[in-house]
Order: C-alpha cells, then structure tokens, then sequence
C-alpha cells in the first residue's frame, strides 16, 4: 500500500487529523529521511543509501525513524528516538504539559492520541526537527543495534 492510498482508506473522522500529523512531522523532519511505508503505517526512515545495514531485526528493511498510524481508539505516533535517546525523551514528557491539556499517554517509543483534534501539531514538528539523520544513526549504533 502506498502512503496516498493509507491517507485515501482512513475514516472520514480520522483523515483530517491524522493529515496534520503527517504535515507537522513532514513540515521539519531534517534533510536525509525518506518517506515510506514501514510496518504497515507511513513514516520516515534513513534510507540504505544513508545506512546501508539497515535495521537490526531485518537488514532488508531500512532504518524506521517515525512512523504514524490510525488505531481503533487513537492515533499513534512511533518515534524511535524517543525509545533510544533519554535526553530526548526527557524534553519531549517536559514540554508536552505546555502544549496539551491531556495526559500524555506513550509507551516505549509511541504516543497515543486519544483525542485525534487534539495533537498537539506545533510539539510534534518541534519533535521531528530535533534529530538528525546522523545523530540518529549514532544512537541507534550505541543504544539499540548490539
């Protein structure tokens, strides 16, 4: 399936804000992350032209950096750098409280969205533009791939 088509197949409720989600990330993600399809959901990557290993779990793949999906009760943001990096992790819960009234609800390297009006846009691009194609790899290379 291709981004357009996912965008294409979503519930009418979910298009609209889940558009906006994709923008605000799309809008400042740095220079050197591509666009794909990546499990299932769009997202960005580092190509294998960048990092020829590519992800760990399956080479063949290349490296997931964020990835946005329309779940049954939310929205989902996966941003694996959240997940590796605890400096970034530690900005993103601080500033989250200035920008939603909502509790922030996340995993490990996800963020829910229960009220899909209710993205908080302005932090997410924020988000996307903090991390580097680079940095990245150096994270990934410390902290995840052993």
């Amino acid at each position: 399936m291709s981004i357009t088509a996912y965008f294409n197949n979503l519930p009418d409720d979910r298009k609209a804000p889940m558009q906006a989600l994709w923008e605000a990330i799309e809008d400042n993600i740095p220079e050197g992350f591509a666009e794909q399809f990546y499990y299932g959901m769009p997202g960005f990557v580092i190509p294998h032209s960048v990092y020829p290993a590519g992800y760990h779990g399956d080479p063949k793949l290349p490296l997931g950096f964020i990835y946005i999906g329309s779940q049954k009760n939310f929205i989902v943001m996966h941003h694996l750098g959240l997940y590796a990096n605890k400096e970034l992790l530690d900005w993103f819960t601080a500033e989250y409280p200035k920008h939603s009234k909502f509790k922030l609800d996340m995993g490990k390297g996800c963020v829910r969205f229960k009220k899909p009006d209710q993205i908080p846009l302005a932090l997410i691009g924020q988000l996307a533009a903090r991390v580097t194609p680079k940095q990245y790899i150096e994270i990934y290379e410390r902290v995840i791939k052993r």
